[in-house]
């Protein structure tokens, strides 16, 4: 990937750090963002062995505006891969979700994703590039409890994911999605304490969940991000329009 740049969202932590580490070490030039600037330096500092550009942005992608800014602050380092990773889980009831908690999580997870893919699009046109969008498996199969908003919100990715792998592949856009399950992130990390502080009632869920995983295991972050790697690479050039699911089999179960 030496010759290529990729701007990668959400890379503090997680599946985007991950996915970081493995573009740096295929020799990608990156720009990161994500709103939380001490893991940004923690991920740059990680990946400073390797001989790549590594540029950092503190963004709040709620904010359209925030969107604008970063990618007119580039200065002419455009990126030919985007990666849609950034996104929130908040649990909250159905029943209690009000207006400004829904249109948190709408605009993180999916407005962000489209303005993130228009702008790309839109800057690239008579070129192409590489789009990956991170989905999730409860857009699919809805499984735990108190998440609707959220699993809306990566339906819309995937419906945004096809839409745009039709209507763009002409103009040279290979548009994929990537549907995780059960990673170990530390955001998974911190829910799991949270279930074991204050709702003992998921715990039953959770042990579902590990059970319907034929594979037996949650899995990592890297896991995620050797897909992504190929997704972005040319080793997947005639895949687009594509929700690829790495979720240890929960799909199938």
């Amino acid at each position: 990937m030496k010759g290529r740049r990729a701007l990668i969202t959400g890379a503090a932590a997680g599946i985007g750090e991950a996915i970081a580490y493995r573009f740096a070490e295929a020799g990608a030039d990156l720009e990161l963002a994500d709103i939380d600037e001490i893991g940004l330096q923690r991920v740059k500092e990680m990946i400073t062995d390797f001989d790549v550009e590594v540029n950092t942005h503190v963004v709040d992608l709620s904010n359209r505006s925030e969107i604008s800014k970063l990618w007119e602050g580039l200065n002419g380092r455009e990126p030919d891969i985007l990666v849609n990773n950034a996104g929130i889980y908040p649990f909250k009831n159905f029943l209690e979700v009000d207006e400004e908690f829904l249109r948190k999580v709408v605009s993180i997870n999916l407005d962000a994703v489209f303005w993130m893919c228009q702008e790309i699009i839109r800057r690239r046109l008579d070129k192409g590039g590489v789009i990956i969008n991170v989905g999730s498996i409860e857009a699919i199969l809805p499984f735990a409890k108190d998440l609707t908003h959220y699993m809306i919100s990566k339906a819309g990715v995937i419906a945004l994911t096809r839409s745009l792998a039709k209507e763009y592949g002409r103009h040279g856009f290979r548009v994929n999605a990537i549907v995780p399950g059960g990673i170990m992130t530390r955001g998974v990390k911190d829910t799991a304490k949270q279930i074991l502080r204050l709702k003992i009632k998921l715990v039953g869920t959770a042990i579902e969940f590990m059970h319907r995983i034929p594979l037996g295991r949650m899995g990592e972050p890297d896991e995620v991000a050797r897909i992504a790697l190929v997704l972005a690479s040319d080793l997947s050039s005639y895949v687009t329009g594509a929700i690829i699911p790495v979720d240890g089999g929960f799909l199938s179960s």
